[in-house]
């Protein structure tokens, strides 16, 4: 299969072909690559991995020669649209932005099913975790992969009552890591306690064969918690029983990852609470890695709330050296997974990490005072837990007896922890003991097997079992002739329209946020009513905040836009000038000399954006040769125009932003006017810029040309030289 090319779609049928001799090109973990040289663009980093073939940067990086250092920890994106063909593009998005753990959510109630799902049936809640979901995502991830140039590990959950069959398919299709956790399957799945550790102790044997990574459910209990803070001591009991309990069934500790979540969000004075607790815990398990997460039980549907959230999180992560930091949006409180969401995400923990690079050759940890007594408390509340758990007859008979998820601060106790019967929940009385003459032909089997003398592996006596022979899987493809992946691609096949999405492909989901001056009952009712009335179907409201009972309140809207489907064809597209090459406009101006005059003008008192496209140090228009005579801001049209006729200039740059009264349109007519009764119009080129300036708007207000928001003083001087030059305006491919 051919590779990916930047400007064309993933083509979905192609990955779907021939999924039956597909076959993982690696297995196990990846974890980044120090960056040892240290040096990107003009600056010299400590903590970063390896630069990527292709990406996306951060918006600013447009300011610094565009370029996009990696932090060191690997960046997780998780997934949960409940199509694996559209989070397949949306993998490629997040990778673009620098994500290499893609992460899908599993469907709601699958932790119940006993066995495999196979086809790809649309899920709720999530993905369903189906060997060709699985298989095909491999296989993009493989493309995605030589695209942007860094492997990439692809992620899902071994748990529920299917684990080890989970399992086997996770390391027979090249799943690279993987959350098993059995406390999670009996304290927020009901399953039975003892199958629950049993088949844990099969399915982590399994994904140790294959050096999958492990993460833990640990962090949900401070998500379930009355009193999340509280459990703190409890969180850290449940990070050693499971950690030490694969370590003992063969994961290596370096692939066991403690899912570790701060336990406060702000209003709370979470600082004081959550970065002991990280303490508390690199101290407490330095040998095994921390997956760093944040708290989905604080959040709410307010976007800037989440990221800020997020923010303060990736500080801890960064004072506690986080080996992978997951990603969470705020579409845990809202009804759709946005794609933008998750690139959202992924850009608050790349910008964070990126800008707190050397931050521990700054600031230390303090050694006295608050922070190490709380971090000693918390690990002795622990120690102080585990023992009475020891002592009241085991982990079994603690959670029969309601002690975790208890919302009192231990040694308190508030009476609400989850309580689960040992001889209750799912797949109770299903443990089966072994013969003594119990022989499985197959390899990575845990626990006793009978394996004839005549065996190296036991395997040989099938002729290699299917982690060994890849060739020997079943594969099935979809089984059912309505809910299968091809069905739904059809009713959305490429047909020449475009039409919006956040995620599935052409779903028409819309936002629109508007700012209405009434209360909040109002403002709810009216905001439905105005997305009916701009042709939008379903409209429900995604978020709300009061500005002032009585001034406004800020409405998100969501909806499908109902309208006839806009055709690509049809649309006009915006023109992508195509520049000179520097070559040509430093030779055209060594033998042409060209004089521009350049102010900000009106009122205006910025100057940044004009000077970046004059100096030459920002690579503006003085680096091909041309003399630019600068006035300054808050210049007068009067005095601009005069300056170019005394100078003898070629152009003007006008540089105006946007206000309340449209004065920068205003003005670039001024100048146009201004221009034309002096005599000089067809003598000067006039140039206008600006955030908000368009080259519609400036042609239309007299101007030459107008450059917005992006452009640059190489788009400036190819302009001019071509004007002067006498050659057609070429655009680009």
């Amino acid at each position: 299969m051919e590779g990916l090319q930047e400007n064309k779609k993933l083509n979905i049928e192609e990955i779907l072909k021939d999924l039956d001799k597909y076959e993982p090109k690696w297995r196990g973990w990846h974890w980044r690559e120090e960056y040892r040289e240290g040096k990107v663009g003009e600056f010299v980093y400590g903590e970063i991995s390896e630069s990527l073939k292709n990406s996306h940067p951060l918006p600013a990086a447009r300011s610094f020669g565009n370029i996009d250092p990696q932090p060191r920890a690997v960046i997780t994106t998780e997934i949960a649209s409940g199509r694996f063909e559209d989070d397949i593009r949306r993998m490629r998005m997040a990778a673009w932005h620098g994500a290499d753990h893609l992460m899908v959510i599993r469907t709601a109630g699958q932790s119940h099913f006993d066995g495999l799902i196979e086809g790809s049936p649309e899920g709720i809640g999530g993905v369903p975790i189906t060997r060709k979901e699985v298989r095909a995502t491999r296989k993009a991830i493989d493309l995605i992969e030589e695209e942007v140039g860094r492997k990439i590990n692809f992620h899902s959950y071994v748990s529920g009552v299917a684990g080890p069959d989970v399992a086997v398919m996770f390391a027979e299709e090249g799943v690279n890591g993987a959350h098993q956790d059995p406390q999670y399957n009996v304290l927020y799945r009901n399953i039975n306690m003892f199958r629950s550790f049993v088949d844990a102790a099969v399915a982590k044997h399994i994904m140790a064969s294959v050096g999958m990574l492990q993460i833990d459910g640990a962090h949900n209990a401070n998500a379930t918690a009355m009193k999340g803070y509280n459990v703190m001591p409890e969180l850290m009991v449940q990070h050693a029983i499971n950690s030490k309990f694969s370590e003992i069934v063969g994961i290596k500790p370096e692939n066991i990852a403690l899912s570790t979540v701060p336990p406060t969000s702000a209003p709370a004075p979470c600082m004081r609470y959550d970065l002991p607790y990280a303490v508390a815990l690199r101290q407490f398990f330095k040998k095994y890695k921390m997956r760093a997460q944040m708290n989905t039980k604080y959040i709410e549907s307010c976007e800037r709330e989440a990221t800020v959230g997020h923010t303060l999180n990736l500080l801890i992560s960064k004072l506690t050296s986080a080996d992978i930091q997951s990603t969470i949006t705020p579409d845990e409180g809202r009804n759709v997974p946005w794609h933008y969401n998750n690139i959202h995400a992924i850009n608050t923990a790349k910008q964070a990490f990126i800008s707190m690079d050397g931050l521990m050759d700054m600031v230390e940890l303090k050694k006295t005072g608050y922070l190490p007594e709380k971090v000693r408390e918390i690990q002795e509340r622990a120690v102080l837990f585990l023992e009475e758990i020891i002592e009241s007859g085991g982990y079994f008979k603690a959670v029969d007896s309601g002690f975790f998820i208890d919302s009192g601060e231990y040694p308190e106790r508030n009476g609400d922890g989850i309580r689960r019967k040992m001889d209750g929940g799912d797949a109770t009385d299903t443990i089966v003991m072994r013969e003594e003459d119990y022989f499985a032909p197959v390899c990575a089997q845990f626990g006793y097997n009978n394996i004839p003398k005549e065996y190296k592996k036991p395997c040989e006596a099938i002729e290699e079992c299917t982690l060994c022979n890849h060739s020997k899987i079943q594969y099935i493809d979809e089984l059912d002739d309505n809910d299968n992946v091809m069905k739904r691609m059809e009713r959305v096949k490429e047909d020449g329209t475009v039409v919006p999405e956040v995620q599935w492909a052409k779903d028409g989901y819309v936002k629109i946020t508007l700012c209405l001056p009434e209360n909040e009952q109002i403002s709810e009712a009216a905001a439905v009513e105005i997305g009916k009335r701009m042709n939008l179907k379903d409209v429900e409201i995604l978020h709300k905040q009061v500005l002032q009972k009585a001034e406004g309140t800020l409405v998100e809207i969501k909806g499908i836009c109902d309208f006839t489907p806009i055709r690509r064809d049809e649309l006009s597209l915006p023109k992508r000038r195509k520049n000179l090459s520097d070559e040509v406009m430093k030779e055209y101006v060594k033998k042409n000399p060209i004089k521009v005059v350049a102010a900000t003008v009106g009122e205006d008192e910025h100057s940044v954006g004009l000077r970046e496209v004059i100096d030459i140090k920002h690579g503006g228009v003085e680096k091909f040769g041309i003399e630019a005579i600068y006035l300054g801001t808050s210049c007068s049209i009067e005095k601009l125009v005069d300056a170019a006729i005394e100078s003898e200039a070629q152009a003007i740059l006008c540089s105006t932003i946007i206000t309340h009264n449209d004065v920068h349109t205003r003005n670039m007519k001024k100048l146009n006017d201004l221009c034309m009764e002096k005599g000089v119009r067809d003598k000067i080129i006039l140039v206008s810029g600006g955030t908000q300036v368009t080259d519609e708007i400036a042609r239309a207000n007299g101007m030459d040309v107008g450059f917005g928001r992006g452009s640059n003083g190489t788009d400036v001087a190819s302009f001019i030289i071509k004007r002067l030059m006498g050659l057609e305006e070429t655009e680009e491919d």
